[in-house]
């Protein structure tokens, strides 16, 4: 959302909260004059004349003290309700700032966690270089890498900007066999510090999602399972094109899924028992989940069990 659209809807809000509070303080001032009369008229009584004969219509008499309870009643109520009308108001007006502070800490939380793996790749890279140089090796080939590591970056950061502001210009294609090949090259330093082996199996298609954002999907499902693999086994990332979708399979040889945990593994925050490498924040998962959504397709966990877990990406086909 732009900032300019931003300001309309403050204003917007601002135009509710102002109509809101007038309407709502007329009713209660014109419901406490409406009883205040109501009680004058029941408690006056009409005044006789000077010369002692019939009551004058026109004159008549109201005792203070039936009437001036009614009066302090009715202004510590008509205080009590303007105090609640305020807070109520003050409740609507500040619902658009509550909503942009949830919005942001929800993109500083995604961000994060979505450039924790290529940082953490990179850091890994930087390592390795450092060992090399001192060892005299060539280097050419680990300085390719930390350029690309940190081109995914950079494309990783552009698209979660781009999906916060809603700037999506129609519909991408993405070449799922260049998405998985990337995706692996990124998290291949990751596999290789855990001991485990990547393994790739791609029937060339493409699906209906800009290519940064399935590599990015790819990325979190290949770090998860290389998170839980044990060392010394394979995780296996493999696409098919099947009638309307494409389906990616990432599947490892972890401990599998509790069955107390599978209901929420998509949810935000919702941390199972650490049995990773790296300590988790509940976030991976969830933005595959909403990603996958935004894009008409869905994750799922199609298989779990002591011997592994295989998760299946579905996304629509072009």
């Amino acid at each position: 959302m732009s900032a300019a659209a931003d300001r309309q809807r403050v204003r917007r809000s601002a135009v509710r909260v102002g109509v809101l509070v007038a309407i709502a303080s007329t009713l209660v001032i014109l419901g406490g004059v409406g009883i205040l009369i109501g009680v004058l008229l029941s408690t006056a009584r009409m005044e006789h004349g000077h010369d002692g004969g019939r009551p004058d219509p026109d004159a008549m008499v109201v005792d203070l003290d039936r009437v001036l309870p009614w009066v302090v009643g009715l202004g510590i109520v008509g205080v009590v309700l303007l105090g609640v009308i305020g807070w109520l108001a003050a409740r609507w007006a500040v619902r658009p700032l509550a909503d942009a502070l949830t919005l942001q800490r929800q993109f500083v939380s995604d961000a994060s966690h979505e450039l924790r793996t290529p940082l953490t790749a990179l850091t890994s890279r930087i390592q390795i270089l450092q060992r090399r140089h001192e060892r005299g090796d060539a280097i050419a080939t680990t300085l390719t890498q930390l350029r690309r590591d940190a081109a995914v970056m950079d494309d990783v950061l552009t698209d979660m900007l781009l999906s916060a502001e809603g700037d999506a210009t129609g519909t991408q294609v993405a070449a799922v066999g260049d998405c998985v090949a990337a995706a692996g090259a990124t998290v291949s330093v990751l596999a290789e510090e855990a001991g485990v082996r990547l393994v790739v199996d791609v029937v060339p298609a493409d699906a209906a999602m800009p290519p940064v954002t399935l590599t990015r999907l790819c990325v979190a499902l290949l770090d998860n399972a290389i998170q839980h693999a044990p060392a010394g086994s394979a995780v296996t990332i493999s696409a098919r094109p099947v009638p309307g979708v494409v389906e990616i399979r990432v599947a490892d040889n972890g401990p599998g899924v509790p069955p107390e945990e599978q209901d929420r593994i998509f949810q935000r925050f919702a941390r199972g028992s650490e049995s990773g490498r790296r300590r988790g924040f509940g976030l991976g998962l969830a933005l595959v989940r909403e990603a996958a959504d935004r894009a008409g397709g869905s994750i799922s966990l199609e298989h779990t069990s002591p011997q592994g877990t295989t998760f299946l990406l579905r996304i629509p086909a072009v």
